[in-house]
């Protein structure tokens, strides 16, 4: 039985031929103001509520936009919802405050999703779309990776860690990625998940490491976690779930073709296998082929653009143990997962390809979602995935 709506999320059409919205340039806190390149073009938290609601009042109640929660400095975090399939399908962006490429193309998508063409109108019948933009927002509006909360306040959220030595994904001292974190402290949102959604934090388990399980100590990771499980309640499951990240530069094994966009679907050891053993228990959840299949169905559609960049696509970084990661708790609790890793983070080139790279995410995204509506995505070859090349920090000669 179809499942009634209850955030907002339009649905994709065709994307190639959609101009990328614009958005007015907005006096930045001057917080923002640690590197040398602009990122004006890119939107504001407060522009993105204001297109948020915009949408949604035109979308004759397509959309849904709701509230999620709160980051620690008191930003709303949004959710969109749209359609009203069995099939879910989960996405956020922006974890990381200096990787934004994905809020833009979310936009983008959302006008698809909504409009009154046939296929919208189809994928909206056979999927329920779920989109978390900029769940950051604290990070994106300083645009740094990491958010603004300290130890301390960990502390007084969870009284019981008062003797535990801070998370190692906490940063308070020296400049990372340009930003001073001495000044400014805060973690790295997307190293505080745990494959146990109802996790409670115990001193014992800090500081821990990037091959153990996070916390849910951080505002943020907790309103995702918190989504998810609603998702789960609601229908059963999250099918898919997919995160927009930005990395740095690198080029296609073999090549001196420059990356313009990662993609992975592998973060931890497959719980079948004896390397995967200790997360036995998440074993029958975890499907490995429907992933891979996923991320063929994302680097198939961007191979058909010809000679072009769109064609740079390149295989993240493999043989990952990061349960930590939304997209390693997430596998484990049974979706199918896809990272996005685009060119650059804004330290590095700023608003520089942005609208190529943006197309790129577009692209990636529509193939997906238009795979698992009319269910071609479980046709593909899970093998082919081990086809795509992997990523060099060096050209070929």
């Amino acid at each position: 039985m179809k499942k009634k709506i209850v955030s907002a999320i339009g649905i994709l059409g065709l994307c190639t031929s959609l101009a990328l919205p614009t958005y007015a340039a907005e006096k930045v806190d001057s917080e923002t103001h640690h590197h040398e390149y602009s990122i004006s073009g890119f939107i504001s938290h407060s522009e993105l509520k204001k297109s948020l609601y915009q949408m949604e009042a035109s979308s004759k109640g397509l959309l849904e936009v709701d509230v999620a929660g709160q980051s620690h400095k008191g930003l709303d975090i949004y959710t969109v919802k749209v359609g009203t399939g069995d099939k879910v399908i989960l996405i956020q962006s922006e974890i990381h405050g200096n990787e934004k490429t994905g809020t833009v193309a979310i936009l983008n998508l959302l006008k698809n999703l909504s409009a009154n063409s046939k296929e919208a109108k189809q994928i909206r019948d056979e999927v329920t779309l779920v989109f978390m933009p900029m769940m950051n927002p604290d990070a994106s509006e300083a645009d740094k990776r990491r958010n603004s909360m300290t130890w301390a306040e960990v502390v007084e959220d969870f009284p019981q860690l008062a003797s535990a030595k801070p998370s190692w994904n906490y940063l308070d001292r020296g400049i990372s990625q340009s930003y001073n974190y001495g000044e400014n402290p805060g973690f790295d949102v997307n190293r505080d998940f745990n494959p146990d959604l109802n996790y409670v934090p115990t001193a014992q388990d800090f500081p821990g490491a990037s091959n153990k399980p996070g916390w849910f100590i951080t505002p943020e990771s907790q309103t995702s976690r918190d989504v998810y499980k609603a998702l789960k309640s609601e229908y059963g499951n999250v099918d898919v779930f997919i995160d927009l990240h930005h990395q740095g530069m690198y080029f296609v094994d073999g090549t001196s073709d420059e990356v313009t966009l990662s993609l992975s679907a592998q973060f931890v050891p497959d719980p079948n296998t004896p390397e995967g053993a200790k997360y036995a228990q998440f074993a029958d959840n975890y499907n490995y082929d429907f992933s891979r299949q996923l991320n063929v169905a994302a680097y198939n559609e961007l191979q058909s653009y010809g000679n072009s960049k769109f064609k740079n696509i390149s295989l993240y970084s493999q043989g990952l143990d990061l349960p930590g990661t939304a997209l390693g708790s997430y596998a484990l609790n049974g979706s199918g997962t896809v990272l996005f890793e685009v060119r650059g983070q804004t330290q590095m080139m700023g608003q520089k390809e942005k609208g190529q790279l943006v197309k790129s995410v577009e692209r990636g995204l529509d193939a997906i979602i238009r795979g698992v509506a009319d269910g071609t995505v479980e046709n593909l070859n899970p093998a082919d995935y081990e086809k795509i090349p992997l990523t060099s920090s060096k050209p070929t000669n």
